[in-house]
């Protein structure tokens, strides 16, 4: 006979213990999802999104910015703008769709907002009216206007835009017959500068400055002549004149580093040079009682590096002060206090973007640090910034985070948006650590970091992955990277420095890599910080790895010449011939001048000792090559130059060329990726198995 009593009193006990062990299980589950329990997944960079260009309301409330993020189905990144208040309320997009909007800027009123979008099916400049909601279209431009700058009685908005200029032809086009299928006819070159990275062969055109009314009417253009018209704008506080940079020289195109600021009259058009000292015054602000002019001024001399000064002009007087001489590196995108006593600048500093204010006898103050973020790929310094009426807004970016928008007021710093907990915040993500350490070549003291992977065990070691940056003139920080992120994913350490040459360590530690970029000496650096690792007791010494990109791809192809060290290298976008790449690429006038000590045909020995190509007798690790096809910074000439020679002598090597893709490979999503698992897979079939 059954017991049902006995049965139910069971049957109770193990539904208790059911809902114990599902409590435990929901428990853990909770914990691990708050700790992080998934890791960065490739597929995760269509999710991220980040914020640029913030804009703050002339009375220092409302804030506009940039919201850009990678759309999956179109494979493009993605620009909306958004407003906030700057007590963080009221966070909703300011204009939308499907088009991509940027380049806000506030009227003097603060009543509208004029932006640059493509919703009209071509790149035109919008308006928006912020207590209605209302835009609209407001020019009818054949070109892509940008550098919108309000004049300051809010009629009119200045910006620059490309004018065509004279096409030389040879000879008069053939009539052919009605019908008949021709060859296109050739292009004709005459100018020093016909290529551009990202647009090709260009037909000859010059940016010039235009103004339009704020209300939308015909475009009149202020400049003339066969030159170029970059950068900011700055209206005189009377609105009847614009400053602007430009070196409008006969002999321009054969010259880097030089520019001047210049003025000019909106009823007349008349032309008024300001400055003239030899080398580079760029970004006029006026301060807000029109009396004097701020700048960057930065000396001309054939050196890789040249750190730019503050300087300011007394527009009465003409006298020119510089008050930042005590700055030991590059001060850029100035404003002025409202009080016209101070100007507040962004300054790089040992990897990391700070936000400073001088004031006009010297003194500086810091204002902001963790000004970052906008760069996803790499750990690239960047970021921006904006000032009014005391109010200071700008990206805000962390190690493990894309740029968010923060406000400093009154010395209080507070970020008001959270764009990417939704994606990041339950990720277990790799921890970007710091190391510094001495150079085996000279004891220069190398900061570098290096990321561990999701739940990483100091106990154990792992494979590393040597990642250097570009340039060699930029810098690396403790910033969120996608493309690192994934490879720590995959259970790698992943180590970067800045090297020698790295700018935000001052002018000297800038020019140590002068005449001599790649070298042996920025290889001991490198080579350096994986030996100070080691030490950790965290490498496995058999699984070492290196890669990099453009500059840092020349670093690669370089140091497989010299060391046996490394299972194996994928160079991505390099220089592997200095003779060959200055007169093919879009940078000739500039790399020779300021890299190199004179031009290739003068000095052989030099351009060739510092071309990778030379070492490649010595080559045995496997190597891939990286390279966008229509790369014209490091064309892919390069590369196949280095891919046939590692061919010839039977060194494991790929070529992967990414096609429709200038020398910003990873500048479409799934490129990203892609670059990434092509990495990863090449280290993957070279990895051996740890003793």
């Amino acid at each position: 006979m059954i017991n049902y009593s006995m049965l139910l009193t069971k049957s109770a006990k193990i539904l208790a213990a059911f809902f114990v062990l599902s409590f435990f299980v929901s428990l853990w589950s909770n914990l691990m999802a708050e700790e992080g329990s998934e890791s960065f997944d490739p597929m995760d960079v269509f999710e991220l999104e980040w914020a640029t260009d913030p804009r703050v309301s002339s009375d220092g409330e409302t804030i506009v910015y940039v919201r850009r993020f990678n759309d999956v189905m179109k494979d493009r990144v993605r620009s909306k703008l958004w407003r906030i208040q700057k007590n963080g309320e009221g966070h909703r997009p300011l204009h939308s769709g499907l088009s991509n909007s940027y380049s806000p800027r506030w009227s003097p009123d603060n009543q509208r907002v004029a932006f640059v979008s493509n919703s009209s099916g071509s790149t035109q400049i919008h308006m928006h009216w912020v207590n209605t909601g209302e835009t609209t279209v407001i020019t009818q431009l054949q070109e892509s206007p940008s550098s919108l700058s309000w004049s300051p009685d809010g009629k009119w908005l200045a910006f620059t835009m490309n004018v065509k200029g004279e096409s030389v032809s040879f000879v008069e086009q053939r009539d052919k017959p009605k019908g008949a299928t021709w060859a296109k006819k050739p292009i004709t070159v005459t100018t020093t500068r016909y290529q551009y990275d990202g647009r090709g062969i260009v037909e000859p055109s010059y940016r010039h400055i235009f103004i339009v009314p704020s209300e939308g009417g015909s475009v009149r253009q202020l400049t003339q002549g066969d030159f170029n018209h970059f950068g900011s704008l700055a209206w005189s506080s009377d609105s009847e004149e614009v400053f602007f940079s430009a070196h409008r020289s006969a002999d321009w195109e054969l010259i880097s580093g030089e520019a001047n600021i210049h003025k000019v009259k909106v009823s007349t058009k008349k032309l008024t040079q300001i400055t003239s000292s030899a080398g580079e015054e760029r970004s006029p602000a006026i301060s807000p009682d029109g009396k004097m002019l701020a700048f960057y001024i930065k000396e001309r001399r054939p050196l890789a590096y040249t750190p730019s000064r503050i300087a300011v002009m007394n527009l009465n007087s003409g006298q020119i002060q510089i008050i930042s001489e005590d700055l030991d590196d590059d001060a850029d995108s100035l404003y002025w206090s409202k009080e016209n006593k101070s100007i507040y600048y962004a300054f790089d500093y040992r990897g990391e973007r700070k936000l400073k204010e001088i004031d006009l006898n010297g003194n500086v103050t810091e204002v902001a640090a963790n000004v970052g973020g906008t760069t996803i790929g790499r750990p690239y310094i960047s970021g921006g910034f904006h000032v009014a009426n005391g109010t200071v807004v700008y990206t805000y970016g962390k190690a493990d985070r894309p740029a968010d928008i923060a406000v400093v007021e009154k010395r209080e710093n507070r970020v008001l948006t959270q764009l990417n907990e939704d994606i990041l915040g339950h990720k277990n993500l790799g921890k970007v650590n710091e190391i510094t350490y001495k150079s085996s070549f000279d004891d220069e003291e190398i900061q570098g970091w290096y990321i561990t992977p999701p739940n990483f065990d100091p106990n154990k070691k792992y494979p590393l992955i040597l990642e250097i940056h570009g340039g060699p003139h930029l810098a690396y920080g403790p910033h969120f990277s996608a493309e690192l992120q994934i490879m720590a994913a995959a259970g790698y350490i992943v180590f970067y420095d800045n090297y020698r040459g790295s700018t935000s360590y001052g002018e000297d530690f800038a020019l140590l890599l002068q005449y001599k970029y790649s070298s042996s000496e920025d290889f001991a650096d490198h080579m350096s910080g994986i030996d100070a690792l080691i030490e950790k007791n965290i490498i496995d010494e058999n699984n070492l790895f290196i890669a990099g990109g453009s500059a840092g791809g020349i670093a690669t192809a370089y140091a497989v010449g010299l060391t046996d060290r490394f299972n194996a290298a994928v160079s991505a976008k390099p220089v592997i011939n200095w003779l060959s790449k200055p007169l093919t690429a879009d940078s000739m006038v500039g790399q020779i001048y300021h890299q190199f000590p004179g031009p290739p045909w003068e000095h052989l020995e030099h351009y060739w000792q510092r071309s990778p190509l030379s070492l490649v007798g010595n080559v045995t690790t496997p190597t891939m090559l990286i390279t966008g096809e229509e790369d014209r910074r490091t064309p892919i000439s390069e590369t196949e130059q280095f891919y046939q020679a590692l061919r010839l002598r039977e060194i494991d090597s790929a070529m992967i060329r990414i096609p429709n893709t200038s020398h910003g490979i990873a500048s479409r999503p799934s490129n990203l990726i892609t670059k990434v698992d092509h990495i990863l897979a090449w280290f993957e079939k070279y990895k051996v198995e740890a003793r």
